[in-house]
């Protein structure tokens, strides 16, 4: 875990504030309008620090690198890929699998990373997300 800095303080503080997904440039602006005068270099390096480390969700919609704060710990999630609501899940399945299929191959200590996209009811049923 890296060290914490006033910048990264200021970060994650707005991160942690935030309900949803929220890309660089939002956050940015947000820091700036509460009177930060944070720069938006750092705050891509601090996000992509904080996804990096598992502090942070980080998952790419239209293009658009979008981040939120995040469950410490390994987990998945299902993701709308209209409106970016996202669900934290349990896998044990997918657990499962990863473990088996990193075995037959000789492998161990398998790491992995699985998200679902999908279309949330919502927006299925053509409702604001």
């Amino acid at each position: 875990m890296k060290r914490n800095t006033k910048q990264r303080e200021e970060v994650w503080g707005a991160l942690e504030r935030t309900p949803s997904f929220v890309s660089a440039q939002e956050l940015h602006q947000s820091l700036r309008a509460a009177g930060s005068g944070i720069g938006l270099a750092t705050v891509y390096r601090t996000l992509n620090a904080l996804a990096q480390e598992g502090s942070a969700d980080a998952l790419t919609l239209e293009g658009e690198n979008l981040f939120r704060a995040c469950s410490p710990g390994h987990h998945h999630h299902v993701i709308c890929r209209d409106c970016g609501v996202t669900k934290e899940i349990e896998a044990k399945a997918v657990e499962a699998w990863a473990r088996d299929v990193a075995a037959e191959h000789g492998f161990h200590d398998p790491q992995h990373i699985v998200d679902i996209y999908g279309t949330c009811t919502d927006c299925y049923r053509g409702l604001p997300g």
